[in-house]
């Protein structure tokens, strides 16, 4: 990609939340990349080098940051509807949407995703689907589990998995 990017960090319970943020034709703010951390360039690093910015300008708010502000305060379902802007092959591209559809509350295991992404057999594929995920909250990827029922991995360290996870259970509206 060619031109800038803006970003933003805020404080949140397991620690600084950086979005980095692109706007699109129509002047959407899309999430190119988003994770708890305050070091843009370890964000920047995983995004997609079609869509990599040439430049990323600091600024004391992204309008997305609103929806994770909501997300902390207990409103787990603000993060469903904020773009994001990811670039892959098919397999993941279809993947990170259907992380969309894990509902707060109610995690999925590596193999029950990999079947929601019709490729039951596929459990390594979903898992890598999570790993490349660069943006996390709004991509949830923290809501897939090991088969095992173990955190699994997470970018972003097990205590920040650990405490969504129990966030979204304690704030979620789960059907019984």
């Amino acid at each position: 990609m060619t031109g800038s990017a803006r970003h933003a960090t805020i404080p949140t319970p397991p620690g600084p939340f950086t979005a980095v943020v692109t706007t699109d034709d129509d002047g959407h703010d899309l999430v190119l990349a988003s994770g708890w951390t305050a070091d843009v360039t370890e964000l920047l690093a995983v995004v997609h080098p079609a869509l990599r910015p040439v430049t990323s300008t600091p600024v004391g708010r992204v309008p997305v940051l609103d929806a994770v502000e909501a997300f902390v305060a207990g409103e787990v379902t603000a993060i469903d509807d904020v773009p994001v802007r990811q670039r892959s092959g098919p397999f993941l591209q279809e993947a990170w949407e259907v992380l969309r559809t894990v509902p707060a509350g109610r995690p999925d295991t590596y193999a029950a995703f990999a079947t929601r992404c019709g490729r039951p057999a596929a459990v390594r594929a979903a898992a890598n689907a999570c790993a490349r995920n660069a943006t996390a909250l709004f991509v949830p990827c923290h809501r897939v589990l090991g088969s095992g029922g173990g955190l699994g991995g997470f970018r972003w360290g097990t205590p920040v998995k650990r405490w969504l996870l129990d966030h979204e259970a304690e704030h979620a509206t789960v059907p019984a």
